[in-house]
């Protein structure tokens, strides 16, 4: 009795390759990073600029960052104790390289254990994203600032970052 290897062959592949495809459709592919889901990380972050997932960077930069909070890169973000405290735990809980590790692994290369950055706009991988924007891109009235992910990720809310 002859069996067909060949057709048997080609239909394991195919269904490899669907699968892994599928897999990272399902994970948004390679841009996607959970975005927020506490409310109040949501209502207190979001109410200045988009609330940035925690996978976007490590825990020790989130704790920096809200221990900062009276010069948040030049404005005065201050919140209550038990809000920072709030907020504190959601992202270093949710972070890169804690809670968040499967989606912000991938920013995480390059990046220094001992002085991660503050800025996500920092992290190495970010800068070989966006480095065909030229200086004159970041100007546009619709951009104004590298922090604006919104501007050219209408999903970004939704932890979309492809274009």
């Amino acid at each position: 009795m002859h069996i067909p290897y060949r057709p048997i062959a080609l239909s394991l592949v195919a269904m490899i390759f669907s699968g892994i495809f599928l897999a990272r459709a399902q994970a948004g592919g390679g841009h996607y990073f959970a975005p927020v889901s506490d409310p109040v990380v949501r209502e207190e972050c979001g109410s200045c600029h988009l609330a940035f997932p925690p996978s976007m960077l490590p825990a020790s930069s989130w704790k920096r960052m809200m221990g900062e909070l009276d010069k948040h890169f030049g404005t005065d973000a201050s919140v209550s104790p038990a809000t920072a405290e709030h907020i504190t735990r959601y992202l270093s809980e949710n972070a890169a390289d804690t809670g968040g590790q499967r989606y912000g692994s991938k920013l995480m290369r390059g990046v220094s254990v001992q002085n991660p950055p503050l800025r996500i706009t920092e992290l190495p991988k970010w800068v070989r994203e966006h480095r065909e924007i030229s200086s004159k891109g970041w100007l546009r009235n619709n951009v104004r600032t590298k922090a604006n992910c919104l501007a050219c990720h209408a999903d970004a809310e939704r932890g979309y970052y492809d274009e």
